[in-house]
């Protein structure tokens, strides 16, 4: 099987194709050791996501361990993640910021 996903961090519920996937296909990618796949429900772009889980209206998204947005509305296992079905949320970087001295 050849890979042609990219999970970032094995916390993400989304995978980066790196090539474009045609509905019906199989996107393989890595977790760890283990070599995973699920089967696109349209075509991926090169570049965008695909959502390893079924994700409910206003569920996160997560890439690089990272929230990076949350959903319009539901995105089923195996549907394309872009810019029309998620929206970003601000990130509270005051609760991010490391105290003065390390604590």
């Amino acid at each position: 099987m050849e890979i042609n996903g990219l999970l970032m961090d094995e916390t993400d519920n989304v995978v980066t194709c790196v090539r474009e996937v045609a509905a019906g296909e199989q996107v393989v990618y890595r977790k760890g050791e283990v070599l995973c796949s699920l089967t696109a429900n349209e075509d991926i772009p090169y570049c965008h996501k695909i959502a390893l889980k079924d994700l409910d209206k206003g569920a996160t998204v997560i890439k690089y361990g990272e929230t990076i947005g949350k959903t319009n509305y539901p995105i089923g296992r195996g549907d394309w993640v872009s810019h029309n079905n998620i929206y970003s949320v601000p990130r509270d970087y005051d609760s991010e910021l490391i105290a003065e001295g390390g604590k």
